[in-house]
């Protein structure tokens, strides 16, 4: 990767500005699934806004019809129609009529939908990834004018290999470590095969967190929120970071995802690639959680626990139901892995747009968080904010999370 390119990328979120490389044209129909998740509300949005004229699809789970219906509601710019159904079934679980309107005027299709439990059984992960994926690459096929299909992939389906991975890279002999991570894979599989006739981009974000500017994020899990609540629990000492803390803590805020996504979208030089969507300079989880603890006003112990010592400690009972959806994140707090973006910053270059590095923005992440806390704990909207079993089990998030 150039040094100087590298250099000139890794500075806050900025204002972007027009770039020279060539993009395609606006007033586009787009189809995105996912919606409304944590991600696809953010790019329904952003999209309407820079193409006013075009007209936004978004496909939605019967059970979060109301919801997308009172977000569309707001959405300033083109329009949104929603579409009931779902991406495991046969056209997506549409009627004729809609599946036809989609492929006869479709121009672009985000594919965010995703089932990203690290626990889910392997058959639920396998139907909405894989199968899922599949019909979105049935209807690209039959879209009459497709100018891209840009698919929401993740860092993780690299798997268990440790070291440098680069953007080309996908089967290389990896383990997985979850069903999560093993049908993202498979998914990103038969997208890179159907790149051979169709105008594909492949996206995998890291662990995606909050809004730089707000730290607005829709539910605490990941590695990043386990360092959050390692050090702001209620127990009196923080507890100790699960093993020695020297590997990269690579997170993203889903406003720079959501900026990169659209604009590499809009670039034909991107048709045909795969963008890690990561910070190019993350810091070790060590000094993350160091600097968690300093802005909470606690100091981390000085020794460590080993990874498998931490995922016992978690579950003692005064832990067990506070840390219940972090236990399967500890595996990525100590994971040697190197995310090379030189695709990323390439096309990047010179639109001002930039992943932050999380020094500028982990406050309003920890004032975020810690304030939810309050006002759920308060209201009692729910039992605890970190419970996380009462909430929706469909998101859109390329993360170590849990939505579909």
């Amino acid at each position: 990767m150039a040094g100087d390119a590298r250099t000139r990328l890794t500075g806050g979120y900025a204002a972007p500005r027009m770039s020279d490389k060539p993009k395609k044209s606006s007033a586009g129909t787009y189809f995105i699934t996912g919606y409304p998740g944590f991600i696809g509300k953010r790019l329904v949005e952003h999209i309407a806004r820079e193409d006013p004229k075009g007209h936004i699809y978004a496909l939605v789970q019967p059970k979060a019809f109301k919801e997308a219906q009172a977000l569309a509601a707001k959405v300033q710019g083109a329009k949104v129609e929603l579409l009931t159904g779902d991406a495991v079934d046969m056209h997506l679980g549409l009627s004729g009529e809609e599946y036809q309107r989609l492929c006869e005027r479709v121009t672009d299709i985000f594919h965010l939908a995703a089932v990203s439990q690290l626990g889910v059984p392997k058959e639920t992960a396998w139907r909405v990834n894989v199968d899922g994926t599949r019909n979105l690459l049935e209807l690209a096929r039959d879209c009459e004018h497709l100018s891209r299909f840009s698919h929401f992939s993740t860092c993780y389906v690299s798997g268990d290999r440790v070291g440098v991975i680069a953007e080309d890279e996908l089967e290389r002999g990896q383990g997985f470590r979850n069903a999560y991570e093993e049908t993202k894979f498979q998914a990103e599989r038969l997208v890179q095969r159907a790149a051979a006739t169709l105008p594909v981009t492949i996206f995998r974000p890291s662990s995606v967190v909050g809004d730089s500017r707000t730290g607005e994020i829709d539910r605490f899990e990941g590695p990043y929120y386990l360092g959050i609540l390692l050090v702001t629990s209620p127990l009196v000492v923080p507890l100790p970071l699960p093993g020695n803390g020297v590997a990269p803590l690579n997170v993203v805020p889903v406003d720079f995802v959501v900026e990169a996504v659209w604009r590499l979208s809009r670039d034909d030089r991107a048709k045909g690639r795969t963008f890690h969507l990561v910070d190019p300079n993350p810091m070790s989880a060590r000094r993350v959680y160091e600097l968690i603890a300093e802005k909470s006003n606690k100091r981390l112990p000085r020794f460590n626990l080993s990874a498998r010592a931490a995922d016992v400690m978690l579950r003692l009972p005064l832990l067990e139901k506070l840390a219940r959806p972090q236990r399967a994140a500890i595996s990525y707090v100590n994971h040697l892995a190197i995310y090379n973006c030189h695709n990323t910053l390439e096309l990047l270059d010179g639109t001002g747009v930039r992943c932050p590095p999380l020094s500028s923005y982990l406050d309003q992440l920890v004032t975020y968080v810690r304030e939810q806390y309050k006002l759920r704990r308060e209201g009692a909207e729910v039992e605890d904010p970190l419970d996380q079993s009462s909430l929706s089990s469909s998101d859109d998030s390329p993360a170590p999370r849990s939505r579909r």
